[in-house]
């Protein structure tokens, strides 16, 4: 397995392949990201794992300067799976000058998590364009925990006629429900224990929807006080369609959606239902 630093060391790299698959990652890798890696390679031989922490996506006294970097302990781990290279540039080796060109997302980018991190799916929608320029892959994966930023992505292949093949990959959790995530790393022991109710708060919406309630507006508020009255600071709990615009009577296939701050770790969660 290759760990390329450069664009230089890339391009030559890409220029030996024919068919790759792409998974973006911010590293401090977990099971739920080497579960994108083996599903990439189901469908090209060769996968490379990019390991960036994008500070274009970053807002104002967030946690970039602290998220957890583990380059070391992320190439073994990938060194076992599927990938056969690594892309881990420094910032100045993909910004050598500051970005000032950069992808507008559609109004869907200011709602839900983008309406709590303004310009958060800019920066993501931007390096995403940035790394597939300069990869050029076939297939680029992506897990459903972060369904807002896999639609965001989709669209933007879509709309740029990009000729790469998006695949979802559903989402990772632990054996209590806890969706996997890099900062779940942050939760103190007593909060970890705590961290999984935001699953289970989903899992009431679709139990209820699926005994047929439809006062969709409801079933949010009582999610949001249940949340609420047990510490959580809630951002936003959401019923969509799969589109991700506000769910209807007439839609078919919905996804509710959380997010919601633990202590100092905000976490986020969603499940899909078909009624």
């Amino acid at each position: 397995m290759k760990i390329l630093h450069s664009i230089a060391e890339l391009r030559a790299w890409r220029a030996q392949h024919q068919a790759i698959a792409f998974v973006p990652t911010m590293g401090n890798l977990h099971a739920g990201h080497l579960a994108l890696v083996t599903l990439a390679g189901q469908h090209a031989a060769q996968v490379l794992v990019s390991i960036f922490v994008n500070p274009l996506q970053f807002g104002v006294n967030e946690d970039y300067a602290h998220y957890p970097r583990s380059l070391a302990q992320d190439a073994e781990l990938l060194s076992q799976h599927a990938a056969t290279a690594i892309f881990a540039p420094s910032v100045e080796a993909l910004f050598p000058t500051p970005q000032s060109y950069h992808i507008e997302p559609p109004e869907l980018a200011n709602q839900l998590c983008g309406q709590f991190r303004p310009g958060h799916f800019r920066g993501v929608a931007t390096i995403v364009m940035k790394l597939f320029s300069l990869a050029q892959p076939n297939v680029a994966v992506f897990g459903k925990k972060d369904y807002q930023q896999l639609t965001i992505l989709r669209g933007m292949a879509q709309d740029f006629a990009l000729p790469i093949n998006i695949i979802a990959a559903e989402t990772m959790r632990a054996e209590d429900g806890l969706a996997l995530s890099s900062r779940n790393r942050y939760l103190s022991a007593d909060e970890r224990l705590v961290a999984p109710y935001l699953y289970a708060t989903l899992s009431q919406i679709k139990t209820r929807i699926e005994h047929g309630e439809r006062n969709y507006a409801q079933l949010e508020q009582d999610a949001r006080t249940l949340l609420n009255a047990n510490n959580w600071r809630v951002d936003y709990v959401s019923i969509r369609d799969q589109f991700l615009n506000l769910a209807t009577a007439e839609s078919s296939r919905l996804v509710l959606l959380a997010a919601a701050h633990l202590g100092h770790t905000r976490l986020l969660d969603n499940i899909e239902i078909s009624v």
